[in-house]
């Protein structure tokens, strides 16, 4: 039944990955708006940025037992609803728990779709596990180069900012929920599974590997969370230009940026392109500072299409190089690590930059923040460049 109806199960699924992480950057042309009219502080935009990043990080760690446990559907299915009671109450929103409320939803939903539908991906084409990481990749940055761009243009030029494009993306969100309703389960339903969250440990044997993966993908993700956060803001400031458009195709420019250099490099050494990620999203940063300083429009724009794919290098090729050497009997452990780590950056050095940015004003914190992060990419490669790799055990 699984291969009669992977023809379509298979896409579909991809195309709810896309929904998701469209949905969950769907906000990042918006919190300007919400904070001309509400009157919040940059540290109010990014704890209800944070948030959905700490609520994605816990389902990330019980979701994949939860399927394994009970299937693929109905964690889909649920997950889903939420997405589209998460994009309700933004239409309806008047207040930030309300939008704190609504990013948890959204935390809670994305996490477990991307863990178990990337399952179900895996559970549909078992021996095309190398291309099935690479395209959903690719979903994730298109899915949310799409969004961003298209919530930044109804925003700038549509009749109601804060609410169609939530509309929209329920409707989308709800699509999704048939084609999960329709399409069959994935998996043999085992429910001696015990549920229980995954346990981060990393083996000796591969430490050094880790570390390498994961402060690269540290440093990545963090830039990510200031991105999706702030920079919109940051960078129509800078350029002098209230154009929501120019701040949406600025984040979103990165993103695409992204998906092409996964595309590209998936059959590159990963060890040696996650360096070479590392080393120019460094350089980027810099740029990134400088375009922000000089205050160009075309040149932000340029700059930060070259980060998104120095960035989508780093993260993929350090994913992939982890996948490589990790010993297969702790696979589950190492990339709840990972992941742990990951998202943890996402909200963490995110937090952190809002309140500076509230205390000082985001000009004064913006290039501090950025050298911090390049020295840390900077020291991925450094590790990357010394680590052989170790092959796992059987």
């Amino acid at each position: 039944m699984v291969e009669a109806s992977s023809r379509w199960t298979y896409p579909a699924l991809i195309g709810l990955l896309m929904v998701s992480l469209g949905i969950s950057a769907a906000p990042s042309p918006l919190y300007g708006i919400y904070a001309e009219t509400w009157g919040f502080e940059p540290i109010t935009t990014t704890v209800v940025f944070a948030a959905y990043a700490l609520a994605a990080l816990l389902s990330v760690l019980v979701s994949g037992a939860i399927s394994d446990r009970y299937g693929r559907r109905p964690i889909l299915l649920v997950a889903s609803v939420g997405l589209v009671a998460g994009l309700l109450l933004f239409t309806v929103a008047g207040s930030v728990p309300v939008l704190i409320v609504a990013r948890v939803l959204h935390g809670m939903s994305v996490g477990a779709i991307v863990v178990v539908a990337t399952a179900a991906l895996l559970d549909l084409r078992p021996g095309d596990g190398a291309a099935t990481g690479r395209r959903t990749g690719i979903a994730f940055n298109v899915g949310i180069f799409l969004t961003i761009l298209a919530t930044a243009t109804d925003a700038e030029y549509g009749p109601a900012p804060l609410v169609v494009p939530y509309a929209v993306l329920a409707a989308l969100a709800a699509v999704g929920f048939v084609a999960v309703l329709l399409m069959p389960e994935t998996h043999a339903v085992d429910r001696s599974v015990p549920l229980a969250i995954a346990r981060p440990r990393v083996p000796a044997q591969i430490s050094g590997d880790f570390a390498f993966a994961a402060l690269g993908v540290m440093a990545s993700w963090s830039v990510l969370g200031v991105f999706l956060s702030l920079f919109p803001t940051i960078a129509t400031v800078a350029a002098d230009t209230d154009n929501l458009v120019f701040g949406g195709i600025v984040v979103g420019g990165m993103a695409l940026a992204a998906a092409v250099s996964q595309q590209l490099s998936g059959g590159w050494d990963a060890r040696r392109s996650a360096v070479v990620g590392d080393v120019g999203t460094a350089a980027s940063l810099g740029g990134c500072v400088l375009a922000v300083h000089v205050g160009n429009g075309w040149l932000l724009a340029a700059v930060s299409v070259v980060l998104g794919f120095f960035f989508g290098l780093a993260f993929g090729s350090s994913l992939r190089h982890l996948g490589q050497v990790v010993p297969p009997a702790h696979r589950g452990e190492v990339m709840s690590a990972f992941y742990v780590l990951a998202y943890s950056a996402l909200a963490v050095p995110t937090i952190i930059a809002g309140a500076a940015a509230t205390q000082w004003g985001v000009d004064a914190i913006f290039a501090p923040f950025m050298a911090c992060v390049a020295v840390a990419c900077l020291t991925a490669g450094v590790l990357g460049s010394r680590v052989r790799g170790v092959q796992p055990d059987a």
